[in-house]
């Protein structure tokens, strides 16, 4: 699998994994914008049960609502394929990149600490719901 890779401000993948993060211990609705200036992407999540709806708007601009936004794309899926996709996407940059090469690249860490706090709770979902642990 092939990363894309792009710029974007320092806050916004930490944004990111922490939205997914809170989605995998329950939070039913949570979001994450990239700035792409003046342009904004908002990916907005909705969980029921174990299933989470994405939808990824287009804005004119970040601080307008979601009305003002065109969905460019939605899908179910369930909360641990997300969790799983997400993980898998920074742990290829990681190793890719290494995280050194991602801090002068970028000009901001990689971000280690977010991306741990939702593999843990990624493995505290797949533990409750499989019995099992998960192996990322």
């Amino acid at each position: 699998m092939e990363v894309a890779v792009s710029y974007f401000p320092p806050h916004t993948v930490e944004e990111l994994l922490a939205a997914v993060a809170r989605l995998v211990v329950g939070e039913q609705e949570t979001r994450a914008q990239f700035e792409a200036e003046p342009t904004a992407f908002r990916w907005i999540f909705y969980r029921g049960d174990t299933d989470v709806w994405i939808r990824l708007l287009r804005l004119p601009d970040g601080s307008k609502h979601d009305k003002a936004g065109t969905e460019i794309w939605s899908s179910w899926q369930t909360v641990d394929s997300v969790a799983q996709a997400v993980i898998r996407c920074f742990d290829q940059v990681a190793h890719s990149y290494g995280e050194s090469t991602y801090h002068a690249k970028w000009g901001h860490p990689f971000p280690r600490r977010e991306l741990e706090a939702l593999r843990a709770a990624w493995r505290g979902l797949a533990s409750e719901s499989r019995g099992t642990s998960p192996s990322l």
